[in-house]
């Protein structure tokens, strides 16, 4: 008998890496992976830094953790916006809390920080957030993709492939 089909939250918000939305949401669909954009409920849709909207599917008032097998947080500016929704770190916490598959690119790493779940953890992200991440009790580790139990995290865009694979690797093993 085959598993039920596994559904991904992707957090969204103004001003985010477009690259770090749509490559996960097309590659995961591709595998057969549904996934859900989550916006802080600000708007309907939320600008790419250059200007690509993404429809959200719902808000953070409408997502339930138990729905998803995992999140994913991308970078750009978005993530300094979705902090200071904490219904939107809540659910960061919730889904790490849980088990499920957190991953996060770039900027994301803040999210990580306002989730409080990166002490003791090794993790990486964009060089310019490093200190906040090692202020939140990270293990900083340069590299393209880090896996510390049910936390992906990756650098750049450059770095989306290699991040990627390691999420499906991941839901796969669930």
């Amino acid at each position: 008998m085959r598993s039920a089909p596994k559904k991904i939250a992707i957090l969204i918000e103004e001003l985010y890496q477009v690259l770090e939305v749509w490559y996960p949401l097309l590659r995961l669909k591709e595998d057969g992976i549904a996934v859900d954009l989550i916006g802080t409920g600000s708007k309907d849709s939320y600008g790419s830094k250059e200007g690509y909207p993404a429809k959200a599917d719902l808000s953070i008032d409408q997502a339930n953790p138990d729905d998803y097998a995992g999140v994913i947080i991308p970078g750009g500016f978005a993530p300094d916006f979705m902090r200071r929704y904490p219904k939107m770190a809540v659910f960061v916490r919730q889904m790490h809390d849980r088990g499920k598959v957190v991953a996060s690119i770039c900027h994301g790493g803040w999210m990580l920080v306002s989730a409080g779940i990166l002490k003791g953890r090794k993790a990486t992200s964009f060089f310019a957030i490093k200190d906040d991440l090692i202020a939140a009790g990270a293990d900083f580790v340069d590299q393209e993709v880090v896996v510390d139990g049910n936390l992906i995290t990756s650098r750049k865009p450059e770095d989306l492939t290699a991040f990627v694979v390691e999420i499906i690797k991941q839901l796969n093993s669930k």
